[in-house]
């Protein structure tokens, strides 16, 4: 085992009907520790607030951050039937990113980001390791979303010249949307928007996992509304990809089945560079509109005159990209500087919506250097930098973070 890291930082898991009792499980199994701050990822079926109060006896005024989840991930157990709650202890205070939060993304998620981002920049130096939390879900009914899209450009251009790394992803309740919350420190917080700036001693390699492949040539989006695609090389979307994969989505299970087949890949840097997963924005097919003959994706980013292409979703492709995404991750563990693992993973590469017949989590678990801690929720969007770009909010997405010291 990796001594330093395992002395630094520590993880704990349970699974319970009752928050409370779930909390009391982690702190027994953390031992006689003195945290410094906690990294709690609860179920959504747990009340977020008994188990706070839980940590908050036991440890006192320490800084908890985290939020909801669909399930929690640590390197002995992982689900997501919203009853697990999965923790990360962090005991030296060399180690402790400070927090920083705005309260309402209703306001404007956007706005709200851009203010987020100028307080975390009078505080940090170019390229320091920022971890981003936000709720989700901004309404469940009707069903609308707080997006990582506006969230991520706002923080970015607060931040001005100050342009860290950032990672992070969005909290949830369960897989359906119902609901998300954040932990912002000392508090449950809906709708909130959460950083974890961490120390110039800390630095992040991240690896992106998905497993879709190029299933088209660059195509361009001639027409766009929103997250709305109407167009494609001045094509009805839904036709090319109709005639892409040969099937119809015009009705019913037919229609939820374009989400399960494919994505739009957006590449990043040099489009004829050989294929790379760590280069691909994709997106997820919502829903297709036979009449207009267009398709609605997770996020409204991509632009009319965008050159993308259709990705082919496969759970084999999937589960490959896991094991060469860990293969490349346990190559940095190896070096002996690194701190602990973290995986936000899509909610949707579960194995009850993918259609996988093996838990990508599983083979991520099973097959990543236990030397340093693993802590890991599943998430209803992921974001991750890329190499010369800005950093994009993801779709249907293991991002596996490691954290490294730099001395």
């Amino acid at each position: 085992m990796n001594q330093i890291a395992t002395k630094l930082m520590k993880t704990a898991f349970a699974r319970s009907t009752d928050g409370a009792k779930a909390a009391e499980k982690c702190i027994q199994d953390l031992g006689s520790i003195d945290p410094k701050m906690l990294l709690v990822f609860c179920g959504g079926k747990l009340d977020g607030q008994s188990v706070l109060n839980a940590f908050q006896n036991r440890y006192g005024c320490i800084p908890i951050v985290g939020g909801a989840a669909s399930g929690g991930i640590v390197h002995s157990q992982f689900g997501y039937s919203g009853l697990e709650l999965a923790v990360l202890a962090i005991t030296d205070p060399e180690f402790v990113p400070a927090v920083f939060s705005e309260p309402d993304l209703r306001q404007g998620e956007y706005t709200v980001a851009k203010r987020l981002g100028k307080k975390v920049a009078a505080n940090i130096e170019r390229g320091d390791t920022v971890l981003l939390f936000f709720d989700s879900v901004a309404s469940a009914s009707p069903p609308r979303l707080h997006h990582a899209t506006p969230i991520v450009r706002g923080f970015y251009d607060g931040c001005g010249s100050i342009q860290p790394k950032l990672i992070g992803g969005g909290t949830l309740t369960d897989l359906n949307f119902s609901g998300g919350w954040v932990y912002d420190g000392s508090s449950v917080r809906h709708h909130a928007l959460v950083a974890l700036a961490w120390p110039p001693s800390v630095t992040v390699d991240t690896f992106v996992m998905h497993g879709c492949v190029p299933a088209s040539s660059f195509l361009t989006i001639t027409r766009m509304e929103g997250a709305e695609v109407f167009e494609l090389d001045g094509r009805p979307a839904l036709q090319v990809l109709e005639q892409q994969f040969g099937v119809s989505f015009t009705h019913g299970e037919e229609s939820r089945a374009l989400t399960l087949l494919a994505t739009l890949g957006q590449k990043q840097g040099d489009p004829y560079a050989p294929y790379d997963e760590n280069a691909y924005v994709n997106r997820l097919l919502l829903t297709c509109d036979p009449n207009s003959g267009s398709v609605t994706l997770f996020e409204p980013d991509f632009q009319e005159g965008a050159r993308v292409q259709i990705m082919g979703r496969d759970a084999s492709f999937m589960l490959d990209s896991v094991r060469t995404g860990v293969a490349a991750a346990n190559r940095v563990i190896e070096r002996g500087d690194s701190l602990v693992s973290i995986y936000i993973n899509c909610a949707g590469r579960a194995s009850v919506l993918s259609g996988s017949p093996e838990e990508e989590t599983a083979v991520l678990t099973q097959s990543l250097d236990a030397n340093i801690p693993l802590i890991g929720f599943y998430s209803g969007v992921e974001i991750a930098p890329f190499e010369n770009a800005l950093p994009r909010a993801l779709d249907w997405t293991g991002l596996l973070a490691i954290l490294r010291y730099r001395a």
